[in-house]
């Protein structure tokens, strides 16, 4: 049960500023602590514009997690480097992204790299502040951009290859004191109308064995948001009951978006674990007013209780303008603030 009822949150990424995105597209040009500095310098802003926001818990916006990086996949061993995208014109869609070829066992011996952001995190973040969270893609999405071969046949084989590389990545980040962890599985709110969702719940229990209990374990599901655009099928009643039994204390599900399509699931929800509610549409430039807040909030408390209640943006901030992910986040804080006040917490 949550500490803060009504807490506010995010789900991890945050954009990037201009000069961060032209110097990742020119990385040559600068030295091995020019980059530190870079990365320090970025994970600063993203860290400062939340505090400015009032949020109850905060991520370093993922600032770290660009080209040089390449991503979670520049960790992992026995993968070739991502193929040039297999259509470059027309629309942005989710088939512009290659898929890395598989060409030996898949291995990350010195780990994903979150501890790392952990670690920059907590000495930037003030103490006694706001929560600090990190968040880690689970193995089935994870395993979504990787070929099958002989040696994995297919996308599940995969993900029982990487599941054990995020379990440890989840006990690193526990042994660094990390208090909140999100093991992000979108690809499982995507594809659950065609999968079976119980075998979805075993492997982030899997997953997740050995942190959850000691430590804050969330999940993400939500319908994709490359450039801004979502895939799959935008329904979470495939997920359930399946999705009761997965080994969370909480689980955020996107409502902004979808005009708070299926808001009744939260319900059921609630009464296993803690649900932290999209409230705020990152694919739109609107920017929700103090009180297009306040109402969503008072909305999701006629089917579960403040203390089982968290409030996020619909997905990560790194595909909105800064200057919108700004007002969007303070926007949201002050109307979650409002109807506390009006309950008296």
């Amino acid at each position: 049960m949550n500490a803060t009822p009504l807490r506010t949150s995010v789900i991890g990424s945050y954009p990037f500023p201009g000069w961060l995105q032209f110097a990742s597209k020119n990385l040559s040009e600068f030295g091995a602590s020019d980059l530190e500095e870079l990365k320090e310098d970025a994970a600063q802003i993203a860290l400062r514009d939340q505090l400015d926001a009032g949020l109850d818990v905060v991520t370093d916006g993922e600032q770290t997690r660009f080209d040089f990086n390449l991503s979670f996949y520049g960790y992992i061993r026995g993968i070739s480097m991502e193929p040039a995208s297999p259509r470059r014109f027309g629309p942005p869609a989710h088939d512009q992204r290659g898929k890395h070829e598989v060409i030996g066992e898949l291995l990350a011996p010195n780990g994903l790299g979150a501890v790392e952001e952990f670690e920059r995190l907590q000495k930037m973040a003030p103490k006694g502040g706001p929560v600090l969270k990190v968040s880690v893609p689970g193995p089935f999405t994870l395993s979504g951009r990787l070929l099958p071969n002989a040696m994995y046949p297919d996308r599940y084989a995969i993900t029982e290859a990487l599941l054990p590389i995020v379990r440890k990545e989840v006990a690193d980040l526990i042994a660094a004191g990390c208090e909140e962890i999100c093991v992000d599985e979108p690809s499982m709110s995507c594809y659950g109308y065609r999968e079976d969702p119980k075998r979805f719940v075993d492997i982030f229990n899997r997953t997740v064995e050995g942190g959850y209990g000691r430590t804050r374990i969330c999940t993400h599901l939500c319908f994709g948001n490359y450039k801004g655009h979502a895939v799959g099928y935008r329904k979470y009643a495939p997920l359930f009951p399946a999705f009761f039994d997965l080994h969370a204390d909480e689980v955020h599900v996107e409502m902004a978006n979808r005009e708070y399509a299926e808001l009744e699931v939260i319900k059921p929800m609630a009464e296993h674990y803690d649900v932290a509610v999209g409230i705020v549409d990152v694919k739109s430039y609107y920017i929700e007013t103090v009180e297009n807040i306040a109402d969503a909030v008072r909305a999701c408390l006629r089917h579960a209780p403040a203390d089982r209640l968290v409030f996020a943006p619909d997905c990560g901030l790194s595909q909105t303008a800064r200057w919108a992910a700004k007002k969007k986040l303070a926007n949201m804080v002050e109307g979650v603030r409002m109807v506390k006040k009006e309950l008296g917490l």
